[in-house]
């Protein structure tokens, strides 16, 4: 099965930008869709944004669109997060997420989980 680390989370002012690694072994990150989801303190953990099986289709929620960007290095076997024009409500602990079958981006629909790395955004 694959392990997930995530790094990279921090705290950034309103506006910066943070750019979150998920540095994965054990399986390549070819033969899972690849998320990231979220959780507030308080808030259920969310969906935030995904790259398909194939690494041809990318998919986000609205709250990011235009500010968050997933994309997969396979030489490395990483799937990363760029986040700009960060929000105070962005801030959360980021989880990197595997999926090895199945069709849904909900956090129930996800087989395999890192630890999360926390991003604290400052207004």
């Amino acid at each position: 099965q694959i392990q997930l680390v995530e790094s990279g989370g921090g705290l950034v002012q309103a506006g910066g930008s943070l750019r979150l690694s998920c540095a994965a072994s054990g399986r390549t990150v070819t033969t899972y869709g690849m998320g990231w989801f979220r959780q507030a303190p308080g808030k259920e953990r969310e969906f935030v944004a995904a790259i398909n099986r194939s690494g041809g289709t990318t998919y986000d929620t609205d709250s990011v669109k235009g500010r968050f960007t997933i994309s997969r290095d396979n030489a490395k076997n990483t799937v990363s997060l760029q986040m700009n024009n960060l929000k105070p409500e962005d801030t959360a602990v980021y989880y990197c997420a595997a999926r090895l079958f199945g069709s849904s981006w909900s956090p129930g629909g996800m087989h395999f989980w890192g630890t999360g790395t926390l991003v604290t955004v400052s207004s």
